[in-house]
């Protein structure tokens, strides 16, 4: 159920009617290249994609992509952490230049981001408290306090307006859910704590949810994935040319075997392989 890079191609360009670009076609890359190097936007609280590590440095997926984008390009990486918010509010005014920070498209960021192309795609999952006996899938959460990322695909998906461009609607089996937005990490932490402690369940993906639940031993995931979630490097609205460029890279990445070399680095599995 992933959306193709070409369902996102065509979905991005019926949204540049709602008004004019904000970027000349080919800024980005006339920028990058004067500049020798590419400013990537990503989070600094999302294990095992994005995340600072023992040595004080930011690591993990979406940080080794975001190196190999940079070497395929052949110019250096810099790697800055504005906030999520910020981040996919776009109108980045040249600060950045493009975003590999696990995004995953939707109408609302479709006015202000383009979507060049999908690296990978994960289900999202419904979490609880190991001992938890009572949310055994996804229709027991109604009435629950539900933790999610702030901003997220989950929350919207939690407050049931949540839509994937190219894709079937999204069934909501629940009502009157409590969304309790917030860092990622720490709601797991609380989560943790017991079964109705600080929260009853989180959404969230299948590959944060399992390095959560390895890390800690105290949580398990139940009922069928919730959804397949496409997720996408981003740009900010109206580079075409530079946008055409992420994907011709990416490209090259995934046919060389790179993205799976990375994939399998942090997941053991390729979770780039339906990413077409």
């Amino acid at each position: 159920m992933h959306m193709s890079v070409s369902k996102i191609a065509v979905y991005g360009l019926a949204f540049a009617l709602l008004g004019a670009s904000a970027v000349r076609a080919g800024e980005t890359l006339d920028r990058v290249h004067k500049t020798g190097v590419v400013v990537d936007a990503l989070v600094n609280d999302y294990p095992p994609f994005a995340f600072i590590n023992d040595k004080n440095e930011l690591d993990g997926f979406d940080v080794d992509v975001a190196k190999a984008f940079a070497d395929k390009l052949g110019v250096k990486l810099k790697l800055e952490t504005p906030g999520w918010e910020t981040i996919v509010g776009g109108k980045w005014a040249g600060r950045w230049d493009i975003g590999i920070t696990s995004t995953t498209p939707t109408e609302d960021r479709a006015k202000v981001l383009d979507f060049p192309v999908i690296y990978y795609s994960l289900p999202a999952a419904l979490v609880v408290n190991k001992d938890e006996q009572n949310i055994k899938s996804v229709a027991d959460i109604s009435g629950k306090r539900v933790g999610v990322g702030s901003g997220s695909s989950y929350e919207a998906y939690v407050n049931r307006n949540f839509v994937i461009p190219g894709q079937p609607a999204i069934e909501f089996p629940f009502h009157d859910v409590q969304a309790v937005p917030g860092d990622e990490t720490v709601n797991f932490q609380n989560l943790a704590l017991g079964p109705g402690v600080r929260l009853d369940a989180i959404v969230a993906s299948l590959g944060t949810a399992q390095g959560q639940i390895d890390a800690t031993g105290k949580l398990k995931v139940v009922g069928e994935p919730l959804f397949a979630e496409p997720n996408a490097i981003i740009t900010d609205k109206g580079d075409a040319e530079w946008d055409a460029e992420v994907k011709r890279v990416v490209g090259e990445l995934k046919s060389e075997g790179k993205l799976t070399a990375i994939s399998k680095k942090w997941f053991s599995v390729d979770i780039t392989k339906d990413a077409d």
